[in-house]
């Protein structure tokens, strides 16, 4: 695919694109498309020579060492401060999502004038609905993340339709007639984190990836339903 820019009909360039490949959307595929050609076909640009940053933002930038203008953008997406510390700052995104820089990202954003940003879509939830009823199948739209105990990044689905972000294997039983009691599957953040192997971290290029052949079982949910609730919550 080409360079995504804002007010383009993502769908139709996704579907011009597997063309080219030879490709046909089947009614059980699933496409996995990256959160970053979401972001810009939505216009989620913020020139940061239009951020003024605040107090907050000016002592937090201090602290991490980070551009005071990206900390009061990050802040304007947050509804907490989790870790601050030298070039590290971890927030409670507005979606819920925990995650460094509340997602906002300056890499492979594309040609343009002045510094700018891309932040997350504004629903990552409804974005995925709009693809997939546009394109006739399942969607992901996909993240990387950190994790606090591992090194490295994985892919996770911030959005998703058509299928359960969240399998609920609750009742089911084992092999042995156990019933299972504590078991649901992120379904969506495996297969996020399948396609990342495709998608790659860095100047890659390939901004989504067909799924063809995984079996969805349960009731379809958004990818909303694999955030932990506060109250949930025992590391905060």
């Amino acid at each position: 695919m080409g360079e995504v820019t804002p007010g383009d009909n993502l769908a139709a360039l996704l579907s011009e694109a597997l063309e080219v490949e030879g490709l046909r959307i089947r009614a059980d595929d699933i496409l996995v498309v990256t959160q970053k050609i979401v972001s810009k076909a939505e216009g989620r640009f913020v020139a940061l020579d239009t951020v003024v940053p605040g107090s907050e933002a000016l002592r937090l930038g201090a602290l991490t060492r980070k551009d005071p203008r990206l900390v009061e953008l990050v802040l304007s997406e947050s509804t907490a401060v989790l870790r601050a510390v030298p070039n590290v700052l971890i927030v409670r995104h507005r979606l819920g999502l925990v995650m460094a820089n509340a997602g906002i990202d300056r890499s492979n954003i594309g040609p343009g004038t002045g510094e700018r940003a891309l932040l997350l879509p504004e629903d990552p939830d409804a974005s995925a609905e709009r693809l997939g009823k546009a394109l006739g199948c399942a969607i992901v739209i996909s993240d990387s993340f950190g994790r606090p105990w591992r090194m490295g990044v994985v892919a996770v689905g911030i959005g998703a339709s058509g299928l359960p972000a969240l399998h609920d294997r609750r009742g089911e039983r084992d092999r042995d007639g156990r019933t299972l009691e504590v078991t649901q599957v992120a379904t969506a953040d495996l297969l996020a984190s399948a396609a990342a192997l495709a998608t790659g971290e860095g100047a890659e290029g390939i901004p989504a990836v067909l799924v063809r052949g995984f079996a969805v079982r349960g009731v379809p949910s958004p990818a909303i339903a694999l955030t932990r609730p506060l109250e949930q919550d025992l590391f905060q």
